[in-house]
C-alpha cells in the first residue's frame, strides 16, 4: 500500500463515487511536553501564580486536560486517537523532585492511546523508561530500538501497535533518534537501528498483516521526519517531535499544518505544553489518504484549567519548596552575578557557569563555552548556597545546547554580544574556554581582538564546538549566526541543575575573574 494525497479534483471524484467508504480519523497530538506539568510563561518556563490570575500564562497538564477532554466531546462517536511523540520526561523541578511519578500520573489522568519514547525518556538510564512503560496503561513504542539485551527494558517495550478504531486497523509505528547514546543514558545495552530501515520493515509487517492505514509517531526532529515521509513507502501520515517545531497555520514563521512531503502529511506541536495538535485524515476505501487538514491549538488563558489537576499540582508543589531550599554547595565569598557586572565584563557568576557549562560535556570535544549575560540574574552570598539561590541566579529553565560552528562565526557572535554595550543589553557574551578583548571605540562589528581559544589564537576557518544555552544557540539576543549551526542539540540539562551540581563538585566554591574578557 502507498499512501496518496490526492488532488482536489481526485479527492471530488472520490467523493462523488465512493463517498460511503470513506473513513475520517482524528488525530489529537502533543509531543516535548519537558515536565511543564505547571502553567508556562512565553519563555516556556515556570508561570507565576498571579501572571497566571491575570491570564497570562499558557499551557500546564490542566489545560492539556482540559483541551482532550473537550476534543474528545467534539468527536464523541467519531474516530479519535490521542498520541505522544515523546519527551515527557526533564525540564522542570517536578521531574527533578519526583523523577517521572507526576508525568505518569497525568498522563493517566488524561488517557492516551500510545507514546513514542523520547530520548529524554532515558535520562534516569533505562530504569527511568521502564517506570513509564510499567506505570502507565498504553503502549510506549519504538521500532528502532533493540531492548532485547537490557536486562531492564528486555520484552518492555514493543516496536508497534495496531488499533482497532471505527471496526478499521490503524497501525502506528515508531522511531527514536540514534544520537539518543549521546544526548541522554540509554546504556550499552539498548541497540539502535537507522530510523528509515526500521520503519521500513516495520510498514512491511503491518501491510502483510492487512494493515492499511498506518501512522508513524516519532521522536528524531522535522528534518528526519520529511525525510522519512520521503523514503518510507506505506505511511499515511508522520506525527513528530524531538525539535520542538512550531507548525500553524495561523502564526508568522511557522510551518504549515500539515506541510506535505510529497504526499504525506507531517505535523508536530511545539513543546512544553503550549499547544496541541489536531490532525483529521480521510482514507478511501483502499486506504489511501484522500485529504489531510488540521492546526495546532494554542493553550492560553481562553483554555480553562482542570480543577481537579490543578488542586493536585499544587499539592505536588509543596516538596518542591522543600528543594528550593535544600543546601547544594558553600561559597567562601560572595559570587558577583549583578546585571551591572555580568551584562559589562567578566563577572565571577559567569565564569562559574561557563565552566559548568564546559564541565559537563567536556566529553564530546566540546572547546568554548558562551553565556549571554542577560542570562545571569542574581548573586549569591557567601556561605552555604541553596538550590532556590541558583534557581534565582538561573530561572528561565534554559537547556545545555552543543552544537558546531566555525571560527569566524565565533568572532560574529562575540561582536553581536558588544554591539550594545552602551545600553546594559543581555546579549553580553561570558565565557569559558577562550578569551578574547572588545574596544569601544570602534565601530559595532569591529570591536573584537585578541580572540584565543585554549592558548591559541582563533582560526576563521576552523570549526569549533561550542557549548551554550538553548536560547543563545536559536538566535536569542541577537545570536542568529548559531541558528545555522552543524550538529546542534538544544535539549541537554537545565542549566541550572549543571551549575548547581558543578559547585557542588567544587567542594568551597572560591569565585575569581581569570582575565578572559579584556576591555581595551
Amino acid at each position: 500500500m502507498i499512501s496518496r494525497l490526492l488532488t482536489s479534483t481526485a479527492a471530488l471524484a472520490v467523493t462523488t463515487s465512493a463517498a460511503f467508504a470513506d473513513f475520517t480519523l482524528n488525530i489529537v497530538h502533543i509531543n516535548d511536553l519537558h515536565s511543564r506539568v505547571e502553567p508556562i510563561n512565553k519563555y516556556d518556563s515556570t508561570c507565576g501564580a498571579e501572571d497566571n490570575a491575570e491570564g497570562k500564562c499558557f499551557g500546564g497538564y490542566a489545560r492539556v486536560a482540559t483541551k482532550i477532554a473537550e476534543l474528545r466531546k467534539q468527536f464523541e462517536g467519531q474516530n479519535l486517537l490521542v498520541l505522544d511523540a515523546g519527551d515527557q520526561y526533564q525540564g522542570s523541578l517536578m521531574y527533578t523532585t519526583y523523577k517521572g511519578d507526576v508525568e505518569i500520573e497525568m498522563m493517566e489522568k488524561i488517557g492516551f492511546d500510545v507514546m513514542a519514547v523520547g530520548n529524554h525518556e532515558f535520562d534516569d538510564g533505562p530504569e527511568g523508561l521502564l517506570k513509564l512503560v510499567e506505570g502507565v496503561s498504553f503502549p510506549v513504542i519504538s521500532g528502532n530500538i533493540d531492548v532485547s539485551q537490557s536486562n531492564v527494558l528486555a520484552g518492555k517495550v514493543g516496536n508497534h501497535v495496531v488499533l482497532d478504531v471505527g471496526g478499521q486497523k490503524i497501525g502506528v509505528i515508531s522511531a527514536l533518534a540514534t544520537d539518543t547514546s549521546e544526548t541522554s543514558s540509554p546504556g550499552e545495552a539498548v541497540i539502535f537501528q537507522d530510523e528509515i530501515d526500521s520503519l521500513k520493515a516495520d510498514v512491511a509487517a503491518l501491510e502483510a498483516e492487512g494493515v492499511d492505514k498506518i501512522i508513524a509517531l516519532n521522536h528524531v526532529g522535522v528534518k528526519k521526519d520529511m525525510a522519512i515521509a520521503e523514503a518510507v513507502p506505506g505511511l499515511d501520515a508522520v506525527i513528530g517531535g524531538h525539535s520542538h517545531t512550531k507548525f500553524s497555520n495561523t502564526e508568522e514563521g511557522a510551518m504549515a499544518y500539515p506541510t506535505m512531503v510529497g504526499n504525506v502529511p507531517v505535523v508536530q506541536a511545539y513543546a512544553y505544553s503550549k499547544y496541541v495538535g489536531l490532525l483529521t485524515l480521510v482514507f478511501d476505501d483502499a486506504g489511501n489518504v484522500t485529504s489531510a487538514t488540521g492546526d495546532t491549538i494554542l493553550l492560553d488563558a481562553s483554555v480553562s484549567e482542570d480543577p481537579e489537576i490543578v488542586a493536585r499540582v499544587a499539592e505536588l508543589a509543596g516538596p518542591i519548596d522543600e528543594m528550593k531550599n535544600r543546601v547544594v554547595a558553600t561559597a567562601s565569598e560572595a559570587i558577583d552575578g549583578e546585571r551591572t557586572s555580568c551584562r559589562a565584563m567578566e563577572c565571577a557568576m559567569g565564569n562559574i557557569i561557563t565552566d559548568a557549562m564546559l564541565d559537563r560535556v567536556k566529553g564530546q570535544g566540546i572547546e568554548i563555552a558562551i553565556q549571554n549575560g542577560g542570562g545571569i540574574r542574581a548573586s549569591i552570598g557567601d556561605g552555604e548556597v541553596t538550590m532556590g539561590e541558583v534557581l534565582t541566579v538561573l530561572p528561565f529553565q534554559n537547556t545545555l545546547s552543543t552544537f558546531e560552528v566555525t571560527g569566524e562565526t565565533i568572532i560574529a557572535a562575540l561582536e553581536n554580544g558588544v554591539s550594545q554595550y552602551e545600553e546594559g543589553a543581555g546579549r553580553f557574551p561570558q565565557v569559558a574556554g577562550m578569551t578574547y578583548a572588545f574596544d569601544l571605540s570602534k565601530e559595532p562589528g569591529s570591536r573584537i581582538s585578541d580572540v584565543m581559544v585554549g592558548g591559541a589564537p582563533i582560526d576563521p576557518a576552523k570549526v569549533y564546538g561550542v557549548v551554550s544555552n538553548n536560547y543563545v544557540r536559536n538566535g536569542g539576543d541577537g545570536y542568529k549566526m548559531f541558528r545555522d549551526a552543524q550538529n546542534a542539540y538544544d535539549f541537554g540539562p537545565d542549566l541550572a541543575d549543571v551549575t548547581a551540581e558543578y559547585m557542588a563538585k567544587m567542594g568551597p566554591v572560591t569565585p575569581k575573574l581569570t582575565g578572559r574578557i579584556t576591555k581595551k
